[in-house]
């Protein structure tokens, strides 16, 4: 896709693009999101969040679905019904979560709709809290959900300690599991096929859409993977360098807005 033609899909991540830092949706990224719809463009979104943080969006943005949770390990329709869902083989949970035992950081897992901590302390649970939209089960024992885990977080102010994770993650567990950070604050663990660049391309086959008329908009690492597949994509202002420059264009930081000024410029575009 060339950058003045039209997109025939959107596909947007959420935290650090769609919402601001405080996870509020503003009222002019809503009215983008009609205008874009208004003018024959779907769009719909893929994140590292559970489907339960998703609801909402989905609903005042009034989009149809489906949709990709978990960085495209949980595609879900609007309703609810979960289209396909990869979990984390038993033995990648475990080496996972016995790595960042031993960092002596804080970890999170997902599974079957719930969410464990091993502790409410971090600094991130409330944030995490407004994302999600579920209350954390406090607790250390993870064992009885470790053969059906969406997601494992290990969470982290110390960004160095996290990067040495991630690649340390990477050497135990290989392939059979997809490590990238979500923020420069969480390491996410996921299935192998639970990367965004495979979730878009679910996503464009269930619109009918080839991925070379897919543009995507994302801020992260995690969001590399679908910059490298879709057809065109755009970072957010406040991305890092790496994120930014694997990006065809860059647009406002989302605490600007930078997703509707980003699809205003489409909509002006397809006038």
């Amino acid at each position: 896709m060339s950058g003045g033609s039209r997109p025939r899909l959107v596909i947007s991540d959420v935290d650090g693009t769609l919402v601001r830092s405080d996870k509020s949706l503003a009222e002019a990224t809503v009215e983008a999101v009609e205008r874009l719809t208004a003018a024959g463009v779907p769009m719909t979104l893929i994140s590292a969040r559970p489907p339960s943080g998703m609801y909402w969006l989905a609903e005042r943005l009034q989009l149809a679905g489906p949709f990709g949770a978990f960085n495209g390990g949980v595609l879900f329709k609007a309703d609810g019904t979960v289209i396909e869902r990869h979990c984390l083989d038993r033995d990648v949970s475990e080496r996972v979560l016995a790595l960042l035992v031993e960092a002596g950081i804080t970890r999170w897992a997902f599974a079957d709709g719930d969410w464990l901590a091993s502790d409410d302390r971090n600094p991130h649970t409330g944030n995490e809290v407004k994302a999600a939209n579920v209350d954390p089960i406090v607790t250390t024992d993870f064992s009885g959900r470790l053969d059906r885990l969406d997601k494992i977080v290990g969470i982290s102010d110390d960004h160095g300690l996290l990067l040495r994770l991630e690649k340390d993650a990477r050497a135990i567990v290989g392939p059979r599991a997809t490590i990238a950070r979500s923020q420069p604050y969480y390491l996410d663990v996921t299935a192998p096929v639970a990367n965004k660049g495979d979730g878009i391309a679910f996503l464009a086959r269930a619109f009918g859409v080839d991925l070379a008329d897919v543009l995507v908009l994302g801020d992260q690492a995690n969001d590399l993977p679908m910059f490298a597949r879709a057809g065109r994509s755009i970072a957010m202002g406040q991305a890092p360098d790496d994120v930014r420059a694997a990006a065809d264009e860059v647009s406002e930081s989302n605490d600007r807005d930078g997703v509707a000024v980003a699809l205003d410029r489409l909509t002006q575009a397809a006038v």
